[in-house]
């Protein structure tokens, strides 16, 4: 049986604004504060792991270890069949060190070139780690396909080249609140509800 979370804050080990406000948005009906890594002063560890769940469980135990407090962390990305799974858990390292999502995406389109497919799809693992090093992951993926140009300017990374499977919009076009009803995050933070919350005033 997984660990239930019995604190009152929860550090959000990450430095993404949008991963943050996500998160955040999330685990708002649950009465948890929660804080940034990067409100913190904490450094963003090495990504050494070699799956999402390595370098989720990585981060999220780095934080809780800094801070003493349980910690969440999301490792995420994109992956692509027609490139053999890339860019995978190096999406984030495709946008290079200023975070240029409009670069990465760019990548993306020159590396299909000439390939066939256009089906995706997203993955996010959420690690939630406490101070005596246990951790507890959730793995959630959205299927979908790329499209370009990019298109929307809501969301961030990846979102403006992915459609989910059976929509016409693309998460970079869609309202907050509708990717959130269907996104890998929104997947993977149901399954970390239901093994490791409860909501506020309820069990």
């Amino acid at each position: 049986m997984a660990r239930r979370f019995a604190g009152e804050r929860l550090v959000i080990a990450t430095h993404n604004r949008g991963k943050l406000a996500e998160i955040e948005a999330l685990l708002h009906p649950f009465g948890v504060e929660v804080v940034g890594a990067g409100a913190l002063g904490l450094a963003e560890p090495e990504e050494t792991g070699a799956t999402f769940e390595a370098n989720a469980a990585l981060k999220a135990e780095a934080a809780a270890q800094a801070t003493g407090l349980p910690a969440l962390a999301d490792d995420s990305g994109l992956v692509v069949p027609a490139l053999d799974g890339a860019p995978g858990i190096h999406s984030a390292r495709w946008a290079g060190p200023e975070r240029d999502f409009a670069r990465a995406m760019a990548l993306v389109e020159t590396r299909l070139a000439g390939r066939a497919g256009r089906s995706a799809c997203f993955v996010a693992v959420l690690a939630l780690a406490w101070p005596d090093r246990h951790v507890e992951t959730f793995r959630g993926e959205v299927e979908g396909r790329l499209v370009f140009p990019p298109r929307g300017t809501r969301g961030f990374g990846y979102d403006p080249i992915f459609v989910p499977a059976g929509g016409s919009e693309s998460f970079g076009e869609m309202a907050p609140a509708a990717k959130h009803a269907i996104s890998h995050r929104a997947d993977a933070f149901r399954k970390l509800v239901a093994a490791c919350f409860a909501r506020a005033g309820g069990a």
